[in-house]
Parts: C-alpha cells; structure tokens; sequence
C-alpha cells in the first residue's frame, strides 16, 4: 500500500512529469507519442521539441508552482497573492501562457474583477488552464474535506477564468484527488462528485465523465475545460499504470501537455510516486519565469508536495 505522502508526491510530480513529457506533442496528431515511442518502458520519452528543452515543464506546472508555493508561504489561500504571482510569471515573458490567462493577468484590473470583466466582454473562459495548474491545491486542500476542497479550487480558478464552467472542472479535480489521496479510486467516486458540482453544469459533466465516454466522442478541443477533464478520466479508467495513463493521454493529440499534466496528477495520486519512472522525473525541471532564474528539480517538487501535505522536510 502506498502512504498518503507517497500519493502526495505522486500527485505533484506525476502531473509535471506528464507536462513535460507532452509539451513536444501538442497540437500533434492523434497516436504521435506511440508511433515514435512504440515500445512502452524502452526509454528517450523525455524527448523535448517544439522549443522545449528535455524534461522541462510548461506553464501548466510553472502556475501549479506558484499556487502551491503561496499556500505554503501563506499557510492557506491568500488569493490576492496568488494574483500577484501570476501576474509576476506573465509579466517575464514565459514561453508558452494560455491565451485567457494572459489577457486577464495583463490587463491592469484588479485581482478579484479582472477575470469576470474579460469574461464579460469575451464570452470565452472555458478553457482548461485553470485546471492545468490544479495539482498542488488540490493535495493541500485535500485533508479539508470535499466540501472545502471543492470550494477553494473555485475561487483558484476564478482567478483567471470568468466562466463557471472552468471553475466546476477543476473543483472536479480537487476531489477526485482527495479521494485518490485517501486510497479509494477516484473514478468510483465520479457519481458522488456530480452530486456536487453546480446544478447548471452538471449535466455536461455528468455527460463527458460517463463510463462509456470516449474523446472521439468530445464537442470541443480538448483545450477545452470539459474534454481535458474527460480525457484525463478515460486515461486513467482505461489503463492499470501511470505511465500507460499518461501514454495515452498524449497519444489523443491536441492540447497534450495539459491533458497529461491532468492526467499524471490523478494517475500519480492512484499510484503513488514510486509508479514514476525514475527516467522522467530524472529530466524533469520547471523554470520559473520572473522568480530570479529559478528552476525547480524533482526533488524540489518533492519538498513542495510534502509541505503541501502537512509534512516539511
């Protein structure tokens, strides 16, 4: 059995080891990652391309970094701080920004109207990257309670995301993490998670997270918040490891980096930190655009995750 530390761990570097190793595919077609890696275990997955180096993590862990790095500066959510580092990461030119998440952060408006002034105007703010950043809240709220947990990962998206449709997906998340966390599988627990989510998003939901959902079957690009939650779901009710979930994950194509930052966050949370070969987290690093160069290592990731979960050290 593995510890609620281990699946902590799991959780955190499990979703970066899955952003780092999707970024060279995104946009790609479907089946790229299998084609060029077809042997599963054989090694070189850490590939890099399309302007990424080997092994480097994207914005979706470079903001899941600077969440959970508040919350344990803050020892709880100070959400006008949060704001603040976002802002700071945007305004140093990272490499890749989500197009909603750039247009909020730069935009002059304070932390708490920024988001829903954009929403107002463009109408379009359901896309994936609050959930993207989602792995580090979700293993510090996850002792809270699914209520408490759910709620915050609200609030943490509102942030960037005007559209409740993005905040209901990552409240998703925040609790089939918790209930990762405990040792029950999460996908068992989708019924009960429904139940929670806001009634007028429900049933999209309830649609896209059904056992017999399959991405061929999604409406939107699975940059888009309800897709990249269900394909994240699939992947891990389909396979039996984390790296066969985070495989397949990158191999639906299109926005493959944050699909499998998803992804390998709940499928680290299942399977725990020793279910990640040693040969990606050994890559693995998160620059840290507008933080004095800094550059986070599995190892520092490890730290994070245990102060996450309430352990220094």
């Amino acid at each position: 059995m593995h510890s609620a530390t281990d699946r902590a761990l799991g959780t955190v570097i499990g979703s970066a080891v899955g952003d780092a190793l999707g970024a060279p595919f995104e946009f790609g077609p479907e089946g790229a990652f299998s084609a060029r890696f077809p042997e599963p275990g054989a090694g070189g997955e850490m590939c890099g391309g399309g302007g990424w180096d080997p092994g480097e993590a994207t914005d979706d862990t470079q903001m899941a970094v600077l969440v959970g790095e508040s919350l344990v500066e803050h020892g709880g959510l100070e959400l006008p701080d949060v704001f603040t580092r976002f802002q700071r990461w945007a305004a140093a030119d990272p490499k890749d920004i989500g197009l909603q998440t750039e247009a909020v952060l730069t935009s002059g408006d304070p932390w708490n109207l920024a988001a829903s002034l954009h929403f107002q105007i463009s109408q379009r703010a359901a896309g994936n990257g609050a959930l993207m950043r989602a792995a580090t809240s979700a293993v510090y709220f996850a002792g809270a309670g699914r209520e408490a947990t759910m709620e915050a990962a609200r609030r943490i998206a509102a942030l960037t995301h005007g559209d409740r449709a993005a905040w209901e997906g990552t409240a998703v998340f925040h609790e089939l993490v918790r209930v990762a966390l405990t040792g029950d599988d999460p996908i068992a627990a989708v019924p009960d998670t429904l139940a929670t989510v806001h009634p007028g998003h429900r049933e999209r939901y309830a649609t896209v997270l059904a056992p017999d959902w399959h991405p061929d079957r999604a409406t939107e690009f699975n940059g888009a918040v309800w897709p990249c939650l269900a394909s994240a779901v699939w992947a891990l009710r389909t396979t039996s490891s984390y790296e066969a979930a985070v495989r397949a994950a990158i191999d639906l194509g299109g926005d493959t980096d944050t699909v499998a930052a998803v992804t390998g966050g709940l499928a680290g949370g299942v399977y725990g930190v020793d279910a990640i070969p040693e040969r990606w987290t050994g890559p693995l690093h998160v620059p840290l655009p507008g933080f004095d160069g800094r550059v986070l290592r599995t190892s520092e990731l490890a730290g994070l995750a245990r102060k996450l979960h309430g352990q220094d050290g």
